[in-house]
């Protein structure tokens, strides 16, 4: 199993990048980099790669809307050449209180996006004149389609370090998570139960897979979770609590009442009741108490955290969900404990094989 870490979108991303060589030497295999509306992804993914040899790095995630297929497709590429083909391309849909609040585009069809956007970033990287005319994109624009008519057919000018770029859906909703299956070479979702996985993402992942084409290899499931391996029981809480508050976060705040995709997955986990509660506490500016109520079944569910039989337990259930890569969030206070962290995670999957 691949260990991950992600970047926080709000930290000093400066700080994290002098730090990164500890978590190389302690095991982690790849950095994921989050955007939302924040500093841009790339711009820290390239300094990154210019700060590392071994570790990957991925975009976790780049949504399909703020940027053309084209410009992801050679964003993709620059970033493989400068981190010496280490570069995982993550997309998604986002959001529309992201997509259309911060980028004033509208948020519509994002699995048709989504298709699309993969087809012509794959033509890209394999140096092909990019000829498109698909429901959503067209290149070159025509003249039909609001063009001058003057677009010309065109290839990328470099030869990439890889002629195929590994992608990664962010995806959640049964038609996304089957299309990754389909169509890509890893699929994360937000939150990741295992002991829910079957059930929720299961029909969907079986769908996609009987579609897959074999020369993309298996499916990468990367499973987001917490991680702190503690010593004493206010410790514990002490984690338990940063999760708690994150997962509200999720479920109260990043989404609008009835369209919030969070609060959707959880209740799918057969936790709707309790996900509606946290949403209205969340919603009127309760946020300790909608921490609070979060189930702790939940929190304790999607996380690495306790003593480390107890994250021994939970990441052996990861790997019977099917997990391939963990993409851990540390929540110790410091850098040292952070990093022993992930050495102990590291030590645990060489034990289970």
């Amino acid at each position: 199993m691949r260990i991950g870490m992600p970047l926080s979108y709000s930290g000093a991303f400066t700080e994290v990048a002098r730090d990164v060589r500890d978590y190389e030497a302690a095991g982690v295999d790849v950095l994921f980099v989050p955007e939302a509306y924040s500093f841009d992804a790339v711009s820290i993914l390239g300094h990154l790669a210019a700060s590392t040899d071994r570790i990957g790095l991925a975009s976790s995630i780049l949504n399909t809307y703020s940027r053309t297929p084209a410009l992801l497709g050679m964003t993709a590429a620059g970033l493989d050449h400068v981190s010496g083909g280490r570069f995982t391309l993550g997309i998604g849909a986002s959001g529309p209180q992201v997509v259309e609040g911060f980028h004033g585009v509208a948020y519509r069809a994002p699995l048709g996006r989504a298709r699309e956007v993969a087809g012509i970033c794959r033509a890209v990287w394999r140096r092909e004149v990019i000829e498109h005319d698909g429901v959503h994109f067209q290149v070159p624009l025509g003249a039909d389609r609001g063009g001058t008519g003057l677009g010309k057919p065109l290839k990328l000018i470099n030869t990439p370090a890889r002629a195929r770029v590994p992608m990664m859906l962010a995806a959640m909703g049964d038609k996304a998570v089957v299309l990754a299956a389909e169509l890509f070479e890893a699929w994360q979702p937000m939150f990741f139960l295992p002991e829910a996985t079957d059930e929720v993402f299961g029909p969907s992942l079986r769908a996609g897979h009987a579609k897959r084409d074999p020369s993309l290899g298996s499916l990468d499931i990367v499973a987001p979770s917490y991680l702190a391996v503690v010593g004493t029981r206010d410790e514990e809480e002490a984690a338990l609590r940063q999760v708690r508050a994150h997962v509200a976060l999720y479920i109260g705040g990043m989404g609008a009442r009835g369209k919030n995709f969070y609060t959707s997955l959880v209740a799918r986990f057969g936790y709707g009741g309790e996900a509606e509660k946290v949403q209205d506490l969340y919603l009127a500016g309760r946020r300790e108490a909608a921490a609070a109520a979060v189930p702790d079944a939940l929190v304790r569910g999607v996380a690495l955290v306790g003593p480390v039989e107890v994250v021994a337990a939970r990441l052996a259930a990861f790997a019977v969900a099917g997990a391939t890569t963990l993409n851990l969030r540390p929540l110790a206070a410091d850098h040292a404990r952070r990093v022993r962290d992930f050495e102990t995670v590291r030590e645990l999957t060489v034990l289970s094989g």
